[in-house]
């Protein structure tokens, strides 16, 4: 089964720079999307084989999530059950027979801060939603994740101690979902692989350089570990700030 995950950061803005000749291209089975930045009916997607599901953020032009899969899902979930953070598209959820298949854009820490406290209530609401579930059946994780989680996941980690994705408290966080249980497929794989990144500053030519974060993520329940194949960072796409990465599994 091969999977993707790519904050497109926008879907009619990379709907207009290969996005579809890369999902033909690629040829998942399941396909997700996070920052999709539209509201229902703005883009119509001529996806043959494919269900569409989105889930949209109240605010207009923000955030926003999607699932693209070739196998109908016995169930679909929009958000995580808690109001105050299911108002932005942050989360789909699709149940299959074997898995549960989430999808999810972390809210971002912001410049200065500003969104930190969110983000950590925000944290411990979504381990819980994910714990739940991996109780029932074994759960994939994908998405934007939004944190580097060790020094290796970014080019300059001394400077960016005290950024948003980089925090102490951030980091803390996705240390201890991985220690509820689940499993950084990517680390599983190339626990030592440099230069290993997927989101890129616009800024200062940062993509040309390589200067990155790895950021963009698939998670496993720890039990289903074992199945994964290979994972991916498919970081010569272009269309966003943010590459497509993408997971082999067998069931």
């Amino acid at each position: 089964m091969k999977l993707i995950s790519w904050n497109v950061n926008g879907l009619r803005a990379v709907y207009q720079k290969g996005f579809i000749n890369f999902f033909n291209k690629i040829d998942a089975d399941i396909f997700c999307i996070q920052e999709t930045k539209i509201q229902e009916g703005q883009i119509t997607l001529e996806l043959e084989g494919y269900k569409q599901y989105f889930n949209y953020a109240e605010k207009k032009g923000y955030s926003g999530t999607a699932i693209f899969t070739k196998i109908e899902p016995e169930n679909v979930t929009y958000g995580i059950g808690v109001k105050k953070y299911d108002n932005e598209g942050r989360v789909i959820t699709l149940e299959f027979k074997d898995f549960y298949m989430v999808n999810c854009y972390t809210p971002n820490s912001r410049r200065e801060l500003e969104r930190l406290e969110y983000r950590m209530q925000w944290e411990e609401a979504f381990r819980k939603y994910l714990k739940k579930l991996d109780k029932i059946k074994p759960v994939i994780i994908c998405g934007d994740l939004n944190v580097a989680h060790k020094e290796i996941d970014l080019k300059n980690p001394s400077s960016n101690r005290k950024n948003a994705g980089f925090t102490d408290e951030e980091r803390e966080k996705i240390s201890k979902l991985l220690n509820a249980g689940f499993t950084d497929t990517y680390r599983k794989l190339y626990p030592d692989k440099e230069n290993a990144y997927t989101w890129w500053s616009y800024m200062g030519r940062a993509r040309e350089k390589n200067i990155g974060w790895r950021i963009d993520y698939f998670l496993t329940s720890d039990r289903i570990s074992s199945k994964i194949k290979e994972t991916y960072i498919y970081d010569d796409i272009l269309g966003s700030d943010h590459c497509p990465v993408g997971l082999e599994i067998e069931f």
